[in-house]
């Protein structure tokens, strides 16, 4: 069990490292063929929360892009909240699977060169609506993705500024959902071992992603960028009838 844990980490890891996102899609995705899918999500709460923590710092000047992305980052904490309360109620397979289908006609969209853009003066209210929806998104299926993804890419930032924004933006999406899992009951001291090696694992599979990143040129990484959501997406979409 700890050397699949490990395994799943570490894929996870590299995936989250060249592209920028993707920890929990694909941890959740291989840890729930051992475990359910609320022990997953409670292994994941510390690897993902330092993973995202680096990515936020990775780049500097946090306290500049704190500014710029505000509305989405309390939005975050609004939904995450609201959700945490419906967290009950929530049909996580159905909610997994319209994520998925969301996220591959987004990545479709990138693919095919259709740019999207938020213009400053609309980043204050459309931040927070954007971060309240995603709060509600990621209590119910595990994912920070929609909208939350798409409104960062459309803030236009370059490379490695969008990868630093998404960490920042993923950094307080863990925080708070890790407070719903403890509202929820779902984190226990159970699962220390296994957190540990996840731990270790997956921010070493993010250093060799990084390390891949930097080596291609701008316009491949956003090839890979909306490959790797396409492929996330039609993961989430297809994963309950596999």
């Amino acid at each position: 069990m700890l050397a699949a844990v490990g395994a799943a980490f570490f894929f996870a890891g590299f995936v989250k490292g060249a592209i920028g996102l993707g920890l929990p899609t694909v941890a959740v995705g291989l840890l729930g063929l051992m475990m359910s899918p609320a022990q997953a999500a409670a292994l994941l709460v510390v690897p993902s929360l330092v993973t995202n923590v680096w990515q936020a710092f990775d780049g500097g000047d946090v306290l500049a892009l704190t500014r710029r992305m505000w509305s989405l980052l309390v939005g975050l904490c609004i939904g995450t909240a609201v959700g945490a309360i419906w967290l009950a109620d929530i049909d996580g397979s159905t909610a997994s699977m319209w994520l998925g289908i969301a996220l591959v006609l987004y990545a479709l969209l990138g693919l095919l060169k259709v740019r999207f853009s938020v213009p400053r003066r609309a980043e204050g209210w459309l931040g927070m609506i954007a971060g309240i929806a995603t709060g509600i998104v990621t209590v119910a299926t595990v994912v920070f993705a929609i909208p939350g993804v798409p409104y960062v890419n459309a803030l236009q930032f370059e490379r490695d500024k969008l990868v630093q924004a998404l960490g920042l933006a993923f950094t307080v999406s863990t925080i708070t959902l890790a407070a719903a899992l403890l509202y929820a009951g779902e984190m226990r001291t159970s699962l220390a071992s296994a957190a540990l090696v996840a731990l270790v694992l997956a921010p070493l599979g993010m250093w060799l992603g990084q390390i891949v990143r930097r080596k291609v040129s701008p316009e491949a990484f956003r090839v890979y960028f909306f490959v790797g959501l396409l492929a996330l997406g039609a993961h989430l979409a297809l994963h309950r009838f596999l």
